[in-house]
């Protein structure tokens, strides 16, 4: 899983408690990625219900990922 903050619908809304910003110290600046393997999807899947860590809140923005392609 490629997680792009760009192209998140829930960037500025829920960045403060994301668990890829919790996780990896990521902020929603531009051109920021993170990648995650099914493995570690996985782990942070059963930390968050565990309720250890934030659960992942990453939702694409269809037309906002199309937009970045186009320009990229």
């Amino acid at each position: 899983m490629i997680i792009n903050c760009d192209s998140c619908i829930m960037r500025n809304i829920a960045c403060n408690d994301c668990v890829v910003s919790v996780l990896l110290n990521i902020k929603p600046l531009p051109g920021k990625n993170a990648e995650f393997s099914d493995q570690d999807e996985a782990a942070i899947n059963h930390l968050a219900t565990a309720g250890l860590v934030p659960p992942l809140r990453y939702q694409r923005d269809r037309v906002s990922d199309q937009k970045l392609r186009k320009l990229g």
